[in-house]
C-alpha cells in the first residue's frame, strides 16, 4: 500500500464499538499517511513517568482509584498535540469520549495551526466504523487463545481444525473473561451510551463519516482513506 507523506491530513477521530476493527484501521492510517496515533493512555503514562506537574497530579488521582478529570486531561492532550510530529495531522485514540471533550477539542483546534505553510485551521474528520450487532457478537465471543503459543482463533469466523484445540500444539484454547457473552453485551451497551453523544455532536457539524465495517478489511481501509482525502481536498480547495 503506497505511503502518502506529502499532504497535510489534519486531525482524525476514529469511532467504533469493540470488535469493529478500530485498532487495525488506526494502524493502517498511521502507516499510510505517516502521522502519529495519539493515545490518552500513552499520554498519561508519559506524563507520570516524566514527573511533570500534570503527571504528578494525575498520579495522585489514579492512586486513589479516581478518574483523571477533564481539565487535567485537556492540559495533557493540548501539550501533546502542539508537538511538531502533529503538524501534518494525527489520529486520536480514546479521545474524545464525551460530547464535552469533543467541544473542547473543537475549541482547541480552532486556535491551533496544523498547517503552518497554508495558515489553515483544520477541524477533525470523524470516521465511525459501523458493524452489525450480531457480527460484533460473533467477532468478540468467538475469540479463543492458545495459552502455549499465543495463537488467536475465532471459533465462528476462523476456527481451528479441531474444535477448541490449537492447530500448532493441540493445546485446549482459552476464552478470556472479557470475551464472554454477558460481558460483551455490557461493553457494547456502555459504548453505545457513551459514544452516541460524540457521534451526534460531529454529525450536527457535518463532520461525521460512516464506513461499513462489515466489509473486508482492505475495503474498509480504502473507504476510510477516501473519506480522509475527500475532506483534505475540500479544505485545500
Amino acid at each position: 500500500m503506497a505511503k502518502d507523506t506529502s499532504r497535510s491530513i489534519g486531525p482524525i477521530v476514529l469511532l467504533g464499538p469493540p470488535g469493529a476493527g478500530k485498532g487495525t484501521q488506526a494502524q493502517r492510517i498511521v502507516e499510510h499517511y505517516r502521522i502519529p496515533q495519539i493515545s490518552t493512555g500513552d499520554i498519561l503514562r508519559e506524563q507520570v513517568k516524566a514527573g511533570t506537574p500534570l503527571g504528578l497530579r494525575a498520579k495522585d488521582i489514579m492512586a486513589r482509584g479516581d478518574l483523571v478529570p477533564d481539565d487535567l486531561l485537556y492540559g495533557m492532550v493540548g501539550e501533546r498535540l502542539r508537538r511538531a510530529d502533529c503538524d501534518r495531522g494525527f489520529i486520536l485514540d480514546g479521545f474524545p469520549r464525551t460530547a464535552a471533550q469533543a467541544g473542547w477539542l473543537d475549541a482547541f483546534l480552532e486556535h491551533e495551526l496544523f498547517d503552518n505553510s497554508k495558515k489553515t485551521h483544520c477541524l477533525p474528520i470523524v470516521v465511525r466504523i459501523d458493524v452489525d450487532y450480531n457480527e460484533l457478537l460473533l467477532r468478540l465471543t468467538g475469540r479463543r487463545t492458545c495459552p502455549v503459543c499465543g495463537r488467536i482463533y475465532n471459533v465462528h469466523l476462523q476456527p481451528p481444525r479441531v474444535n477448541e484445540k490449537c492447530d500448532v500444539d493441540g493445546t485446549a484454547l482459552n476464552t478470556r473473561n472479557d470475551d464472554r457473552e454477558e460481558v460483551i453485551r455490557e461493553r457494547l451497551s456502555t459504548y453505545e451510551q457513551q459514544t452516541r453523544p460524540v457521534a451526534d455532536h460531529y454529525e450536527r457539524k457535518g463532520r461525521l463519516v460512516s464506513v461499513d465495517g462489515n466489509l473486508p478489511v482492505d475495503e474498509v481501509s480504502e473507504r476510510i482513506f477516501r473519506a480522509i482525502e475527500g475532506r483534505t481536498e475540500a479544505v485545500v480547495g
